[in-house]
C-alpha cells in the first residue's frame, strides 16, 4: 500500500485536472483505511499554519459526524449524500497538500503497527472518537486559537489510527488534551473579557 503522502500528491497534482475538487472525490481516496485516512485528510487544512478559509467549519462538521460513528462502533463511515457536491478550489487544496507533505512524511518515517489495541479495540476507538469529537467542535468555534492545536490533535491521532500505531495515536490524544485545555482557557478569558466590557459600558452611562 502506497504511503499517504505519495497518494495525495499523485492524486491532487497529477490526476485531477478540473479547477475544483468535490468532497466526494476527497472521500473516495479513503479506500480501505476509512476513518484514519479521513481524520488525517479533513484535519490537515486547519492543522497547518497556512491560510485555509472556509475549511474549519465544514470539515469540523464532517469530522464530528465521523467521530460519532467511531464511538458508535461503525467500521465504515457514512456521510450525507448532499455533501458530496461541496466544491473546493484545487489550487488551495494543492497548497495545503504541499505544506502538509513534510509533516506526513515525518510521521510515515516512524510509523509502524504497535500498541494496536489502542486503535483496534472498542474501548480504544471509543476514546479516540470522543477526543476527536470534542476537537472537531473546537475547530468550528470562530475564535482565533481554537482551531489549529485541536486539528493537530485530530491529525496525529488519525494518523495513528490509519497505520494501527497506538503510540502515535496516544501522542495525538495528548495533543487533543492540550487543544481542549487551550480552547477552554480562551473561552473562559473571552467570556470574562466580554463581561468586563459590558460592565464598563454600563458603568459609563
Amino acid at each position: 500500500m502506497a504511503r499517504l503522502s505519495t497518494e495525495l500528491n499523485q492524486y491532487f497534482f497529477h490526476q485531477v485536472s478540473a479547477p475544483q475538487v468535490s468532497l466526494k472525490e476527497i472521500l473516495s481516496l479513503a479506500g480501505e483505511r476509512v476513518f484514519g485516512f479521513l481524520f488525517v485528510l479533513l484535519s490537515l487544512p486547519s492543522a497547518l499554519p497556512v491560510p485555509a478559509p472556509g475549511y474549519s467549519v465544514p470539515f469540523g462538521v464532517a469530522l464530528l459526524i465521523l467521530a460519532l460513528q467511531l464511538i458508535a462502533g461503525r467500521t465504515r463511515p457514512w456521510m450525507p449524500a448532499k455533501w458530496n457536491d461541496k466544491q473546493f478550489d484545487l489550487v488551495s487544496v494543492q497548497k495545503i497538500i504541499k505544506a502538509g507533505t513534510p509533516w506526513l512524511q515525518r510521521l510515515e518515517a516512524i510509523s509502524r503497527p504497535r500498541l494496536t489495541p489502542v486503535c483496534t479495540s472498542l474501548p480504544g476507538r471509543t476514546v479516540i472518537g470522543i477526543a476527536i469529537a470534542l476537537m472537531s467542535i473546537s475547530m468550528m468555534i470562530p475564535i482565533p486559537g481554537t482551531n489549529t492545536l485541536p486539528a493537530m490533535g485530530i491529525f496525529v491521532t488519525g494518523f495513528g489510527l490509519l497505520d494501527d500505531d497506538g503510540a502515535i495515536s496516544l501522542a495525538g490524544l495528548v495533543l487533543c488534551v492540550m487543544g481542549g485545555t487551550l480552547t477552554t482557557l480562551i473561552l473562559i478569558f473571552g467570556y470574562e473579557a466580554v463581561k468586563a466590557g459590558i460592565g464598563l459600558m454600563r458603568g459609563g452611562f
